[in-house]
């Protein structure tokens, strides 16, 4: 019989360098809140001929389940993460991203009286303009990331994420966080132990804003 898990960690990959999912992954299995099960999906990733994140993860393989499809997007790998998980509880990591050491331990805690949280983040930046994504309702203007919902700082209680599922567009991660509060009890956090990388060139949040602004012109 498993052991019971008690906080699911998802983290999907799409052709990332494995030094950058390497320090995401030490970030989980550092953290100070040991029970925990880290769900890695490979979203058909073509840059690893060396097998280097699956050598990886054998090596922790007590720890971490590694599942692989072809490219389907983010949201749907997430969505098939969901499907896979134990835990009561679940969180998601970016793979270019990393946890502070007690991230894990002071989500639970704010979780108390509520069923999901987002919280805000330590953001990495070279410029100040990075602090800044497009708004979600107009893309014509801008908004520091602060004030939005961030998919990877989203820690709640399994049945939200197994009643409301993630959709493929923009700002999916604000969408999730509104309707799961039509029915359930949201906050929005200020805990700073995500930390989120917004210098990284090929980040997901950079494409995104890249592919966003492109759309817009």
């Amino acid at each position: 019989m498993k052991e019971k898990v008690e906080i699911s960690v998802l983290m999907s990959v799409y052709n990332t360098e494995f030094g950058l999912v390497k320090r995401a992954i030490d970030s989980v299995l550092a953290q100070d809140f040991p029970n925990f099960e880290l769900i890695v999906i490979d979203d058909g990733s073509d840059n690893d001929p060396q097998n280097l994140l699956l050598q990886y993860i054998i090596g922790h393989e007590d720890r971490i389940t590694y599942l692989r499809h072809k490219n389907r997007g983010q949201s749907k790998s997430i969505n098939r993460g969901i499907l896979n998980s134990r835990g009561k509880y679940i969180t998601i990591l970016d793979a270019d991203d990393e946890f502070e050491s007690h991230h894990l331990s002071a989500c639970l805690k704010e979780l108390q009286s509520v069923d999901l949280i987002a919280s805000t983040t330590k953001t990495i930046v070279d410029k100040e303009e990075d602090y800044y994504v497009p708004d979600k309702r107009d893309p014509s203007k801008m908004i520091h990331v602060d004030d939005c919902v961030l998919f990877a700082t989203l820690f709640g209680k399994k049945e939200v994420f197994q009643e409301i599922d993630f959709k493929d567009f923009y700002a999916a991660d604000a969408d999730f966080y509104e309707r799961a509060a039509r029915k359930y009890k949201v906050k929005k956090v200020d805990l700073r132990t995500y930390i989120y990388y917004r210098n990284t060139p090929n980040s997901i949040c950079s494409r995104l804003k890249v592919e966003n602004i492109s759309i817009m012109n």
